[in-house]
């Protein structure tokens, strides 16, 4: 019997955007804190509740009254538009490192597009790192649901078998996972052995990778799974 053999070249890289490309969740942590503080005293994880899930679900979730709706959605607004969108020290390098080789590359965000404008505005040339944006508005669910990484694979018309994931959050994690692709974890907002639950490998930067590496790590998964 001839034995099945499928290629793993590595040909779409999906990255998270807030805590995996860029330095932002310590920011967040500080509103998502405070709100707590103000509107759920009795939650002490809620920052982390909420962290990788796009901000409808957090407002039909713990704040679904107006005109209290309306009012989060203005501090949202308000504290992202002088927030600071710095990259994590190599994952600049990276993107640019993996598209030379022919990867194209994703963000998937649970951010909406008025968070993008500002993260655009912050950083003049982040359009031309990545080949797509995907935002919280095309998605029909949040993380962990893994329709937003799906929908990354076929806006390539690729199979998961050639997509990667690069997540730092827990839902984000489990919906990398959960879409079956290659899911690789940023050590940045949470403990590693969480990191590493959660993930096929854990890393601390992206300066720990480089395509063949990758290549490996996709070869080694898809022979498992054949």
């Amino acid at each position: 019997m001839m034995e099945k053999t499928i290629s793993s070249d590595f040909k779409v890289a999906l990255f998270d955007l807030d805590g995996t490309l860029i330095d932002s969740e310590p920011q967040y942590s500080v509103f998502w804190n405070e709100m707590q503080r103000r509107f759920y005293p009795n939650v002490p994880d809620f920052a982390n509740r909420i962290k990788g899930t796009t901000l409808t679900d957090i407002l039909d979730r713990y704040f679904k009254e107006e005109p209290l709706r309306h009012e989060m959605v203005e501090r949202v607004e308000q504290w992202e538009k002088q927030m600071r969108y710095d990259f994590f020290p190599g994952a600049k390098d990276f993107v640019r490192h993996i598209r030379a080789r022919g990867v194209k590359c994703a963000v998937v965000t649970s951010s909406n597009d008025d968070k993008m404008r500002s993260v655009r505005n912050y950083n003049p040339d982040f359009d031309q790192l990545f080949d797509c944006v995907l935002t919280a508005e095309m998605f029909p669910k949040s993380k962990p649901d893994p329709s937003c990484f799906l929908i990354g694979a076929k806006t390539f018309h690729e199979t998961i078998e050639h997509c990667v994931v690069f997540e730092d959050a827990i839902n984000g994690l489990k919906a990398g996972i959960n879409s079956g692709m290659l899911t690789i974890g940023l050590v940045t907002t949470n403990p590693e052995e969480t990191v590493r639950q959660y993930s096929d490998l854990a890393v601390h930067s992206f300066m720990e990778l480089d395509y063949q590496k990758v290549c490996e790590l996709l070869d080694r998964k898809n022979r498992r799974e054949l």
